[in-house]
């Protein structure tokens, strides 16, 4: 690498690009540059690990030869302490050079990565919502799928005709629920919508902001499903419910799963751990769950697997090392922490 070009930030400053980043292994969420920058120097961990990765999207264009967007989605190597491998990133930068130099953008470049050992492909839900909200940003139309999928929630379909929604359109539909009566389509339809609808809906919306009014209804839903023990009902709206504005609203769910009958399912924990990993920095909130994980009776790789997850982000780090410190635990918790050291 050379000594002007340090950073992924300064290689695409260097090409005349303006760009922006996003974390996509867990929700889709922008970092800003001053941000990016801190990771990329190593100076503070990255802040959504998933399976030892940092998951990026990198979107940049040049203004001067098209207004269309390149991406980038490269995973990165993080240490035992969630900061980039920046050799990794150093080995990138200089492949790219290598392949493209100084020039990024334009018909020269396409294609010329697709064999990086960095550069991965999202599978197919991510994609759709990443690009979904890239056109909601870029104040860019939806797909040409969106219209077909509008009239799908609209119930003028009705909603066992699913097989012809597309899911760019779902994906187009959650990330526009402030448009075209999108919202109250949703909330008369959701009770209505079959799995094969539901499942790839949650995905989208685990990566919107939802308003406070569906988080209620939400709520609601996800009770009668604790209830009922309908598991795939659940996950889907704590997926759904994951990002939301009424913060309180998820977190009152999560509690009351906690303490129900199904707070052990491995679907359930493993949604929590997934989607909802941010209200586990509350350290009486991550022990009790971490006590459910461990008197999981089927599987016993849940808890192993779920304790090397959340160790490896940063806001829940010092509070799931705490716990195995901690001295009023279930004896089931204590022998769980002991397999993990034996």
């Amino acid at each position: 690498m050379t000594e002007q070009i340090a950073t992924l930030g300064q290689l695409l400053d260097g090409a005349g690009t303006n760009w922006r980043v996003f974390d996509i292994g867990r929700h889709i969420t922008k970092l800003n540059k001053k941000q990016f920058l801190a990771i990329e120097q190593a100076q503070i961990p990255y802040p959504f690990p998933l399976a030892g990765h940092a998951w990026l999207a990198i979107q940049f264009w040049d203004s001067k030869v098209s207004s269309e967007p390149y991406v980038w989605f490269l995973k990165f190597p993080v240490d035992e302490q969630s900061k980039l491998v920046c050799a990794s990133r150093d080995h990138f930068a200089n492949m790219v050079i290598a392949a493209l130099g100084n020039d990024l953008t334009g018909e020269q470049a396409d294609g010329k990565l697709d064999n990086n050992p960095y550069v991965f492909a999202p599978n197919a839900n991510k994609l759709a919502a990443f690009n979904a909200q890239l056109k909601v940003l870029l104040k860019q139309p939806a797909s040409q799928y969106y219209e077909y999928t509008q009239l799908y929630f609209s119930g003028k379909l009705g909603f066992d005709n699913w097989q012809s929604v597309a899911v760019q359109g779902i994906a187009d539909f959650a990330l526009r629920l402030d448009s075209d009566k999108n919202l109250a389509s949703l909330q008369q339809a959701w009770e209505q919508l079959p799995a094969e609808v539901l499942q790839p809906l949650s995905a989208m919306l685990e990566h919107v902001e939802i308003p406070p009014v569906l988080s209620e209804q939400l709520l609601s839903y996800a009770k009668q499903a604790i209830a009922q023990k309908d598991i795939l009902a659940l996950c889907c709206t704590l997926r759904a419910m994951s990002k939301a504005q009424a913060h309180t609203l998820t977190v009152q769910l999560v509690d009351v799963i906690l303490h129900s009958d199904i707070a052990t399912e491995s679907d359930v924990t493993q949604t929590i751990a997934g989607r909802c990993f941010n209200l586990l920095s509350d350290p009486e909130r991550l022990h009790i769950f971490m006590d459910n994980c461990a008197h999981h009776q089927q599987n016993e790789e849940l808890f192993p697997s779920i304790f090397a997850d959340l160790v490896a982000i940063p806001s829940i780090r010092p509070h799931l090392l705490g716990l195995l410190r901690k001295e009023n635990r279930s004896e089931t918790l204590a022998r769980a922490i002991g397999r993990l050291f034996s």
